[in-house]
């Protein structure tokens, strides 16, 4: 089933401790436009992102918003520079002696001296945390997925009725249009009559002229080729592929189909089928521009 280009999915879980959430959110565009959204530090990761998001869209503006939450993890070492730490004891220690001053060093002070503590982060395997943070992102894509296709059923039952619904406008317009021809002969036989008064009347004149009217207004071609395009577009609703760019050039044939068929039309119920149908392509082709 054809899916929408509009969605929304989130998943969470953990990486080397690092609790991650992936959200996405997806509108309406031509093509496909994603952009990430992820802490500056952890931005090596953004390409993998992009090319899992290009596995499963094709079209639509796609956002993805990953936050990191590190609170819990243990990724930080802090060790004790021991020769530096003796070479200030003893410093300190002479500095006492010699000056008669009390040493009231104490750990605490000790610590705050330049590069006493060094605080250094674990490596982190790049690849492995990308693999991690992407297999979140997939369950976030399937969600996303799930919602799109909803969505896309319900886009596809709305432009189904619409082609059964021109299917009747069209099944109606086909048996009216022999009677406008028949319409045509009779308002010419008695304008000629008018005009001949009493005089024969050259019925094979009226015969040809008519015969030139029904070919004028014949929507024969017109009619065969817009119901192939219904099946056509029934078979695309059915499709498990991409099939928005597809449906958006049909619905031009639908319209250039109907517009001959408007031009040809004669008579004011004529043009009222004629518009009532365009309406209902219009309504497809608004339908046919949120599907992926």
């Amino acid at each position: 089933m054809i899916k929408s280009m509009t969605g929304y999915g989130s998943a969470s879980g953990s990486v080397d401790k690092l609790d991650i959430t992936v959200e996405l959110r997806s509108v309406n565009n031509r093509f496909l436009d994603c952009s990430v959204r992820i802490p500056r530090v952890y931005t090596y990761v953004e390409d993998a992102i992009k090319s899992e998001v290009q596995k499963s869209i094709t079209r639509g503006k796609v956002d993805v918003y990953v936050s990191i939450d590190s609170s819990r993890a243990d990724d930080v070492k802090i060790s004790l520079n021991e020769p530096l730490a003796e070479a200030y004891i003893n410093a300190l220690s002479s500095l006492s002696q010699k000056y008669g001053l009390a040493n009231d060093l104490s750990v605490v002070a000790l610590s705050r001296f330049p590069d006493i503590l060094l605080i250094e982060k674990k490596e982190t395997d790049l690849a492995a945390f990308s693999d991690g943070v992407c297999a979140i992102l997939r369950s976030a894509l399937k969600e996303f997925d799930d919602m799109r296709s909803r969505e896309g059923q319900k886009l596809a039952e709305d432009m189904l009725n619409r082609l059964a619904e021109i299917e009747r406008l069209l099944k109606i317009i086909e048996e009216r249009s022999p009677k406008t021809v028949e319409e045509y002969r009779q308002r010419l036989y008695q304008r000629i009559s008018e005009l001949l008064e009493n005089r024969e009347i050259d019925e094979s004149r009226i015969l040809t002229e008519s015969a030139i009217f029904a070919d004028k207004i014949a929507i024969d071609e017109e009619t065969v080729r817009l119901r192939s395009h219904i099946a056509q577009m029934r078979s695309m609703l059915e499709s498990d592929q991409p099939m928005g760019r597809k449906l958006d050039f049909l619905v031009q044939e639908f319209n250039r189909e109907a517009n001959t068929i408007g031009s040809k039309s004669n008579g004011t119920e004529m043009a009222h089928l004629v518009v009532d149908l365009k309406a209902e392509i219009e309504k497809i082709r608004e339908q046919a521009q949120n599907i992926e």
